[in-house]
């Protein structure tokens, strides 16, 4: 079963910030703590994937290699299996959850809860392009353009959404704290509901005089040209993920990410085999009996391939080097030549006089009752 996206999985987006996948795992740790949930399976496997999520996202590396190569790019590092008990988890990220137990802090009895940060504006959105790409490209990697439309960032207010000489103003509702807070108590204790201030979306200020070119946005629609630098081996389907290249955020807002999404075009010579091509080659009799050099297309031009004498039909010849250089490793795969007999569909008189000639010559035909003789032996026969 496939692994489900780490982001989608804390419920944050691409562009999301170490406070806000720290946030964010927080809330899910909480809701699936197998001691909320006593004998629930499901709500333990929840939790231990929202540990696998947030130990990649939190690490610089790890999510580089993420962003840019899906799962794979940080095979053989976190697996939740490595905790023997729950309570390692709690742990493993003492930094989040404070002491013995995140319960302490939730309803009040441990160290005090975190002041929520408060944020600029909203984050833009993410973007999917599908890049087309030949096996030629995929090879070797490539410098790819390209345009699309999107939200960019207002050059007349600077994003801040305010006509220019303007100013922003303290939210009446929140004075500027960009959060609500709702206190009550029960039997456990003082309990802080804090929310997202609505009048002022958690910035803490309000737009006097809203910019004209992008009327208070912050950001307007634009054609933009993109710069994709593709690496060798890629695979179809895969994705590279250009952080902060996406929508703009709105007044002030972090900007999205572009998905790009890698797809491999159908080539007129060869099919692929991870990082191997094959490639079918098509001999004449002579070519096969006698041997031959012929040429043969490779994904970097041209090449001259050795066909030893009495090669058969169907054998596969070695072109090392000939194909894809590998995405995680250093080298590159290789060319695999299917060699094949071509039968010709029409022959003239002069021809069937030969080839009946030829029938009859004591190699050929005792080549021909070898073969027969190999193939009933196969069946036991």
């Amino acid at each position: 079963m496939a692994k489900r996206d780490y982001y989608e999985i804390l419920g944050v987006g691409r562009n999301a910030t170490k406070e806000e996948l720290k946030k964010a795992y927080r809330q899910m740790a909480m809701k699936y703590h197998p001691d909320r949930n006593p004998g629930d399976k499901e709500a333990e496997e929840k939790f231990k994937e929202a540990a696998e999520a947030y130990e990649v996202l939190s690490d610089d590396t790890k999510r580089a290699n993420y962003d840019r190569f899906g799962h794979d790019g940080v095979k053989g590092g976190f697996s939740s299996g490595g905790f023997t008990d729950i309570n390692d988890i709690f742990s493993h990220f003492s930094d989040i959850f404070g002491g013995s137990s995140i319960f302490d802090d939730f309803f009040g009895g441990g160290t005090s809860r975190q002041r929520r940060r408060r944020t600029r504006g909203t984050p833009g959105a993410d973007l999917r392009v599908n890049l087309k790409l030949t096996l030629e490209e995929i090879a070797t990697g490539t410098t790819k353009k390209i345009k699309l439309r999107k939200q960019v960032k207002c050059d007349a207010c600077n994003g801040s959404g305010a006509e220019a000489g303007t100013s922003m103003n303290t939210c009446p509702v929140c004075n500027g704290a960009g959060e609500l807070k709702q206190i009550s108590r029960s039997i456990f204790g003082q309990f802080v509901n804090i929310t997202t201030c609505h009048n002022c979306n958690g910035e803490g200020t309000v737009i006097g005089t809203p910019c004209r070119k992008c009327r208070g946005e912050g950001r307007y629609p634009d054609e933009v040209t993109i710069t994709v630098d593709v690496p060798a081996g890629v695979q179809d389907e895969s994705y590279m993920t250009l952080r902060g290249q996406g929508n703009a955020g709105k007044r002030g807002g972090e900007p999205g990410s572009i998905i790009v999404v890698f797809e491999q075009l159908k080539h007129k010579h060869f099919t692929r085999e991870d990082d191997d091509v094959i490639y079918n080659l098509f001999i004449t009799y002579p070519q096969a009996v006698l041997g031959a050099e012929v040429e043969v297309p490779t994904l970097t031009g041209k090449a001259m391939l050795k066909i030893e004498p009495g090669t058969q039909s169907g054998k596969l010849l070695k072109m090392k080097g000939k194909g894809i250089r590998h995405l995680h490793s250093p080298g590159t795969g290789d060319q695999i030549v299917k060699v094949n007999i071509a039968v010709p569909n029409k022959v003239n008189s002069q021809e069937k006089e030969l080839l009946r000639k030829l029938s009859e010559m004591p190699n050929i035909k005792g080549s021909s009752k070898a073969e027969e003789k190999s193939f009933f032996k196969k069946f036991g026969l």
